[in-house]
């Protein structure tokens, strides 16, 4: 019974740990990843839709909100397969110069089934020189988040 209650509580203070490493590491507003935008209409709809606080799902510590009960279910399914890449902070940033950048969740790019999401503010659109370079810039990108994200 002992050896039980002690092999609970290292998991919970396992997985405590892990959920405020991705709380601290993610790109949140106000708790709420890709500021509310619902992560799988990126993928079904190939649009930014706003999610919706009645479709909330907490995955690993961090809140994800969606635009109907159906997108809910499937990222319930798979969750990584969803998550933005990089945090949700600016993939071009992160390949740039390796800062954490905000983003404007209705500028993205899905590759090979990832979701990327860019800085888009006062004519300056960063997908379109993400586009340009995308290889080196995504490969940069994979190295700097790894080294903030450890």
């Amino acid at each position: 019974m002992l050896a039980t209650c002690i092999l609970a509580i290292c998991s919970f203070s396992s997985v405590y740990a892990q959920d405020q490493k991705r709380l601290t590491g993610f790109n949140l507003s106000n708790g709420i990843a890709v500021q509310g935008y619902d992560v799988v209409a990126y993928f079904t709809s190939n649009k930014a839709i706003k999610g919706s606080s009645e479709y909330t799902v907490i995955h690993q510590g961090i809140k994800y909100r969606f635009a109907n009960a159906a997108n809910k279910d499937e990222f319930k399914k798979a969750p990584a397969k969803y998550e933005p890449q990089y945090g949700g902070w600016c993939a071009y940033a992160m390949g740039a110069t390796g800062e954490k950048v905000d983003i404007d969740p209705e500028t993205f790019k899905i590759v090979n089934g990832k979701l990327y999401l860019f800085y888009n503010k006062l004519f300056n659109n960063t997908l379109k020189t993400w586009n340009k370079e995308e290889a080196v810039l995504k490969t940069k990108a994979d190295v700097n988040w790894l080294k903030i994200h450890k």
